[in-house]
Formats: structure tokens, sequence, C-alpha cells
């Protein structure tokens, strides 16, 4: 660390926005602010290197202490206030600051400074007690909690106290009295607490602010945000030290967060809110409902014009939507954060495109301003328009879509009940950091107080949690378990939905109807397109599935799961007359009836992918899923097919298998009964045949599962093709097609040079692969992946994000091996990981041709797609092909390994053995 401390202010500054790594992102915009000659009040940067120093060895740095001295004596400088002096104090606030935002995530101190003896000399020197008292209450509370670890509600129920008996709504309404005696009451709480008295000493004050801001990084609520948003845990946090401003010294002050665009919808106006003769965190927490920023024209006029010239000056210097927070203090402004703003998917999208138009910046940066993970929030559900809504009570529109859940007041019930496989809406007066979870866990967020640069509001955005806060007329009695509204009342476990968009609560579980993206999104997902190099396909297995997938973007179907065309009605009893068949007729009786289903499904899929590759999968069922369970459904059975319930149990006992997924499914199945597989291939084939006729263009891809030899694949293999010839010269037509595997076994993958002698294309099916490399049940894994995940065994569920050392070795290897032995192989995945914009970048990487997902991820594998090929282009020898030869070789020195280590016989191994 060759420098600990940056200082900002009076026009200059030791960083800039290029320093984010160091600065954190609130220290090093100040310092730009400073540097273009933005109104920031002085202060410095402790940098996040200090920060990792300090939770690694568990004191500070050497020199820092000299470091802050010497910052703050150029803060005094610039203010002309000393810090300590009883005639005119320095007060300071001491702020967090990460090199990615997270809001609301780690601690915030103000007034610090303020003592006994020092705000008798705030006093004087503003001539306004009341001002001087709120100060030091707040500096009391705010630290008793922050610092030295006093239970907040313990402030907070002496402060409600106070309210009460004055019968005033908030504190804004207590007298100079009231607030010094409330200052008492607050320090004997921090001694009962700590039983130490409060310190006075505002060096030790400012010490112990900045080690709790540092201790702030590890706190379980920032983890936790971390680990949602995917932020790295080493990366520390700055602390900023800034010489206080103050909003609440009467009628012209005033403080306030405004956006330079709405962060709901993209609009290109201020957006925000502000409070008169308040200080920040009035707003933040949504402890009074501010006024919208219009309101400021009228209260504050000088300072709001002055503001929107600042936010236009600001917006066009950061080429970007920003989230300003301001103070007015007596007519002047001043700015106090400026940062990237928060904003929802809608929103990303229709700034990204305005600032292109704009010549803000170019369509490149616009696909990398919109977030792939976040890029479903456009496809979540709306009101359905023609429902009848009871309406409970409204409130302000924080973030959009609709949600219905049972009502829940606690944020630990919360995540206990989703767990449990329960939809929640989480109700609270207003949010904390501490209720994260629980905001996490909730399918929406509803508050009582609050506006709409709350905490609930930006946290929930920043998830894309439809959410609706300052819904004034709820009153919440939390530990009673209930809330009234307009004469209504709710108990916990009630069903409510929540209108994220319109701000409404609704009684009851309201239909809801698919969004539909507008000309914004075409123009973003088109700009993707023209960037990316990996092809995007979907998963769908019915023609339904197939015409969304095509709505959506997809380039084919790279997946279609021909069992799940079979589990429901006649088709199902088919099905199950096929397997539990005792004789060869009985099984080709029940095969002709699936036939022509089966055909008509396919010919209707080539209709909605006209033109498109359809990689169909040969049934892949464990048979327990297909055959009755359930008393009622084996009755039903038995007399569709005309058997006796004793006939029917004893077939069932037959095909009971102890561990059904690695059982006889897949190729298994076929070998076993190849009359399945040749019905599927007719259906195929003849479907092809006559969608050709009809004039479409089917290109069907004939893909078989769970193959673990490369002898399997070649006796499915040949039947398959001899069954196309025999079709096509029937019909004096032939249709290109493909036949391949999915590889989905660790043995296939190491064995895939083999294999690709019997097949034209491989797609991994990374679910399966996933299950049997790591040897985990996906349906089981609920009981111990949660604790997994929460101690840090797993940095990821491996089901939702791809294990590139393990699995992602294997797709590498299976992919390296199959292309050296047929240089034309087609390969893809099918797996989830297909919609996932992490695993997307790996296979990116590894060279893939294409991934598959489900039609409602199309779009997010899309724009994941560009932002890999984006990526990988920055830099030298970073572009993709060169990136993919390097996952080649990385992929062929492991297998060279795996070899050498296979090759080393017994006898072999009583001497030295490989280093591996």
């Amino acid at each position: 660390m060759t420098k600990l401390v940056y200082s900002f202010g009076g026009g200059t500054a030791d960083g800039s926005r290029e320093d984010r790594s160091i600065l954190g992102g609130k220290g090093a915009n100040l310092a730009e602010m400073a540097r273009i000659g933005i109104p920031v009040p002085p202060g410095f940067t402790i940098t996040t290197e200090v920060c990792r120093y300090y939770l690694r060895e568990h004191h500070n740095p050497e020199g820092l202490e000299e470091a802050v001295a010497d910052a703050l004596n150029r803060i005094e400088g610039r203010t002309g206030r000393s810090f300590g002096n009883v005639e005119d104090p320095l007060l300071v606030s001491v702020r967090s600051g990460g090199a990615v935002s997270m809001p609301g995530m780690m601690d915030t101190i103000l007034n610090l400074g303020l003592n006994d003896r020092t705000v008798a000399g705030l006093e004087s020197a503003t001539g306004n007690a009341r001002f001087a008292w709120d100060s030091y209450r707040r500096f009391v509370q705010m630290y008793g909690d922050v610092v030295l670890g006093v239970d907040a509600q313990s402030f907070e129920d002496r402060l409600a106290a106070a309210t009460k008996l004055r019968n005033v709504p908030h504190e804004s309404g207590l007298s100079a009295d009231d607030l010094k005696a409330i200052t008492s009451d607050f320090k004997a709480i921090v001694r009962d607490h700590t039983g130490d008295p409060f310190p006075d000493d505002p060096w030790l004050q400012l010490w112990g602010a900045i080690e709790a801001v540092f201790r702030s990084w590890n706190v379980e609520r920032a983890i936790a945000y971390r680990r949602v948003h995917g932020i790295p845990n080493y990366l520390g946090t700055a602390v900023n030290v800034q010489a206080m401003v103050f909003g609440n010294l009467g009628e012209t002050s005033g403080t306030g967060v405004t956006f330079t665009r709405d962060p709901s919808t993209g609009e290109r106006r201020l957006f925000g809110e502000f409070l008169v003769n308040a200080q920040g965190e009035d707003v933040v927490a949504g402890i009074r409902t501010p006024l919208s920023i219009d309101r400021m024209a009228e209260k504050l006029p000088e300072a709001y014009e002055r503001l929107v010239a600042v936010q236009d000056t600001l917006e066009q210097h950061f080429r970007d939507m920003l989230d300003l927070e301001f103070t007015v203090e007596r007519g002047h402004l001043f700015l106090l954060q400026s940062r990237t703003g928060k904003r929802t998917t809608a929103a990303a999208v229709r700034i990204a495109v305005e600032m292109v138009d704009e010549k803000l910046i170019d369509e490149t940066e616009a696909v990398l301003r919109v977030d792939p993970r976040q890029l479903d929030q456009l496809l979540h559900p709306r009101i359905d328009p023609n429902a009848a809504t009871d309406e409970l009570a409204r409130g302000l529109p924080a973030s959009p879509g609709a949600a219905t859940g049972r009502v829940c007041f606690d944020p630990d019930d919360a995540v206990r009940l989703s767990r449990d496989g329960q939809e929640v809406i989480l109700v609270r007066n207003e949010t904390s950091p501490d209720d994260f979870l629980g905001m996490v866990a909730a399918r929406a967020v509803v508050t009582a107080r609050g506006g709409i640069t709350s905490h609930a509001a930006v946290v929930a955005r920043g998830m894309g949690k439809c959410c609706v806060v300052g819904a004034q007329d709820l009153h919440i009695e939390g530990k009673q378990g209930r809330l009234h509204a307009n004469g209504r009342t709710l108990q916990t476990g009630d069903w409510i939905t929540v209108d994220g968009t319109a701000g409404r609560i609704l009684i009851g579980q309201v239909p809801t109807v698919e969004p539909e993206p507008g000309d914004d999104f075409l123009r973003i997902m088109t700009w993707a397109d023209e960037r990316r190099t990996l092809g995007v396909r979907a998963n769908a297995d019915t023609p339904a599935d197939a015409r969304k997938a095509r709505e959506f973007g997809a380039e084919g179907i790279g997946l279609c799961r021909t069992e799940h065309m079979f589990f429901e009605g006649d088709r199902v009893q088919a099905v199950r007359e096929m397997i539990l068949a005792e004789t060869g007729a009985a099984r080709a009786a029940a095969l002709e009836k699936i036939l022509p289903m089966q055909r008509q499904d396919f010919i209707d899929i080539f209709r909605a992918m006209d033109g498109l590759p359809v990689t169909i999968r040969l049934l892949d069922p464990p048979l327990h899923e297909f055959l009755p369970s359930a008393e009622a459904d084996i009755a039903t059975f038995a007399r569709h097919a005309g058997l006796s319930i004793d006939d029917v149990m004893t077939l069932l006992e037959r095909y009971r298998e102890a561990n059904p997924m690695l059982g006889t499914r897949g190729v298994r199945l076929a070998i076993l009964y190849p009359e399945i597989m040749e019905m599927q291939a007719r259906a195929i084939f003849e479907a092809a045949v006559e969608a050709e006729r009809q004039g479409l263009r089917p290109r069907p891809e004939v893909m078989i599962p769970l193959v673990a030899t490369a002898k399997e694949l070649a006796i499915q293999g040949d039947a398959i093709r001899k069954i196309a010839t025999s079709i096509f010269q029937a019909a004096d037509l032939a249709v290109p097609y493909l036949v391949g595997t999915m590889i989905e076994l660790p043995r296939a993958a190491l064995t895939a040079a083999e294999i690709a002698q019997e097949a034209e294309f491989f797609s991994f099916g990374t679910n399966d692969l996933t299950q049997t490399t790591f040897g985990i049940s996906r349906d089981d894994a609920g009981t111990f992946l949660p604790r997994y995940l929460e101690d840090g065994i797993l940095a990821d569920d491996p089901f939702q994000v791809l294990d590139r050392e393990g699995v992602g070795q294997l797709v590498q290897i299976g992919t390296w091996e199959g292309r050296q032995r047929r240089r034309d192989l087609k390969v893809g995945i099918c797996g989830e990981h297909g919609g996932d914009p992490s695993s997307v970048e790996f296979f990116h990487e590894t060279g893939l041709d294409y991934v598959s997902c489900s039609p409602f991820r199309v779009p997010v594998a899309r724009l994941a797609a560009a932002h890999a090929a984006l990526h990988a282009a920055v830099g030298p020898g970073r572009t993709s092909k060169a990136r993919a030869r390097r996952a080649e070789a990385d992929a062929s020195e492991r297998l060279r390994l795996v070899r050498r280590t296979a090759a080393v016989t017994p006898a072999d191994a009583a001497g030295p053995q490989p280093e591996v």
C-alpha cells in the first residue's frame, strides 16, 4: 500500500473515477465530482486496501493515523472549522463505499464529533438549539447502534414514546428540550448495554466509526447481498470521511435523493424525493414519507434550478443514469454522492437505447449496459386488466410486475416458509438492511412507510422484485400477525396480490397476463445478436412451447423431450400399456396408438420451427414417472387395460427399481425394447416427410440419451438410419437429418472420441451430468445443499450455475475429444445451465456451437452470449477464438494426465507415481 488516504474538495482531488478498485465507487465519484467543479463537501477516502489489511490483520496499517490526521487538517483548512472545537466544531460523516454499489448494506455515521461541549458550540454557531440537539440525538443513536452494538430497537422505543407523549407524528415535531432529554436517555441506554459511558473524545469517535465501517463489510446482510448479486467477497470497502453539511437547519434547508432518469421506466426526467428540514437518513430509511422532487421547485426554487443543472452536467460526464444524494444547507446545494443508479431492466433497456440515440454511448456499450441476469424482469407478469380486483390499499409503485403470495410480517418467517415451498409477500412498516434475506425469499415486498428511494424500493428494484412502498393506509401489527386497512383486517397467511406497476395491494389471488416487450427491447436484442457468436436454441416439448421459443428469438430447438408429450389423458394410458405389455404383440398395439400422436406433434413443431433445427431426444424417462402409483390411478389403469388390480400390482412390482434415475431409461430402454425406438423414429421421419410436402423445411436431429459406450450408440444409430432410408424411399423424398447423442455421463465425456465416430452431434445434458459427476440427486439435494451454500462449501448451486472445475472440465474434454475425431462435430448443451449467464460465458469460451434453455430464458441467453463475446474480445490474446483454443489446450492436457494416470499398472503402482 503506497497511499492510504486520498483527499478531495475545493476543486481538487487526489483520485478520480478510474480509481474505483481502491477508492470504492462512492470515493471515486466524490473525487471525480470535486475535480470537475461540482459542489462537494471536502473530505477524504481511506482505501479498500486498508480495509482488507484490517480484516486480515485485525489492526490498522502503520502510518494510517498520521495520514488521517493530515487529511482532516485539510478539511479544517477548507471549512474554517476545527475538529473538536467547542465554539464552532467541525463535524464529519463516516460512510462505507465498495467498488460495487451495495445500497443500504453497510453502515453510516453522521454528525460525528459531537459531545456535551461541542453541541453547545454548534448551537451557538448556528443560533438553532433544536438543530444542535437533533444532530446530537441522531449521532448518539447511530453510533450506539453501528459502532457499539446497542440494540437499535431500544432507541426507537424511547423515540416513539416521546412522539406519542407530545402527540406528534415523528421526531421533527419535538422541541429542543425534548431532544436534549432524549439524547441523555440514549446515552444512558448505551451505558446500560455496554457498561461504559458514551465516548466523548472526537478522535476516539472517529476511529471507532472507521473500524466499524471496515467490520460492516462482513456483516450477514452484506455477505448475503454479495451472494445474491455475485459480488466477490475479497473486494473490501473504502471509508469516506466528509465534512457535514446540514439539511436540518430550518425551512431553507433540506435533503433528498434523486435519479437523473426514472429508475422504473427509464423516462428522461428528474425523479426522486426530498424533505425540508431533514437529514439524509430520513429519506433513505423511510422514517418520514418524503415529497416528490418536483415540489422542491416550490419549496427551494434556487437550489432546485442548481440541482437540475448539476444533474445534467453529471449525466453528460458519466454517460449513465445516476443516483444522486444531495443536501441543501440554508439555500446552498451540496452533492454528497453520485453513483450509477439501480434500475429495473425495463428502465435499463430504455435508457441504453435512448443514450445511443443521444450519442452518449454506442450500440456495443448499450448491449453491455443491460444485465442478462435481470433480463427476465421484462417478462414479468402483470395484472390481467379483465380480472375483478378487490383493492385493499395503494402505495407508491417502487418496482414493476405482479406477484401473489401469503402475507408474512417477519423476514425470518419469510425465509423459513419459502424453503418449505410456500409463496409469501413480506409486509413491513419499513425495511432495514437486516430484512434482506426475507426480501430475497419473498415474491414481493410491501411497506407502509417510505418512498421510492427507500431501502425497500432500491433493493427490490435491484433484485427485480415486485414492490409497493409508502402504503400509508396499512396499519401493521406485526407481532400480533395482522394488519388493518380501510376497515379490513388481514392475518398472517392470507392471500394478497401486489401490483408493483400501479402501486396496488389487492386481496386474494388475482390472475395475471404475460408482458409484451417493446421496440427498445427489440433493438437491444438485435444489437446483441449482431455481436454474439454462440447460437441459442430452446428446450421445447410441445408446439405451443416451440412457437413461444421462436417469438423469443430461438434459433431452433436444442431439446424436445418426447416423454413430456405423454404425461396426460389418453396418452399416458397408452404409454402405460406399452411399458406394462407382457407380449410383443400387446406392446406393438400400444405403440400403434402412440405413433399418430407423436407424428402430429412433430409436424406441428416442424411448422413452428420451419427451417430451423429440432433436436428430438428419444424416450428417456425413469419408468416410475409413467407408471401409476396412487390407488385411484392404479384402479383407473386396470379398468382401461381390462386387468385386475392384483395383476397391475404384480406388473408394477416387476418394474420397480431401487435407483430408477440410473436404471432402465434412455438408450438402455431402447436396446431392451427396440420397438419403442422404431416407433419414435417412424414418427419423426414420417412427420418430416409430411412437413416437407406441406412446403416446410424440417431439420430433425435425433438424439439418443444416456449413452455410456460407443457400441450403444452404433446399434441405435444404425437402426435409426435404416428406418429413415426406408421411409424416404417409400415417399420418394429425402429430408436432411442428423443422429447424435446426449453427453450426460462422465464416461461418455471421457470417451468422446470413440462416441464421436458414431455421432454427428453432441448435446451436453448438464442437469444429469451434474448429478452423475457430484453423485447428488437433484430431487433430494434440498436437504443439504442450502447448508453447503451457507457454509461456503459450494460457491453456487451446481444445478443453477455450472461447476466449471468438475462438470466444466468434462464438457471441455468431451468437446475437444469429439472434435479431434470428427472435425465438423456440432456441440451444444441443453441443461438448465443454458440460461445462466455465467455458464453461457463458459460455454462460449469452450467453443460450443449453441446453448439451449427454456423458452422464457432465450433472451437471457442471447444477451449473455453477446456479453461473453464482447468480454472475450477485450485485450490482447483474448478473442473468442483464442479463448476457445486455450480451452481446448487445457482439456487436452487434462485428458493426457487422466490417461497417464489410468495407464499405471498394478506393478507400476509399487514404484514411483506419475506427477498429476
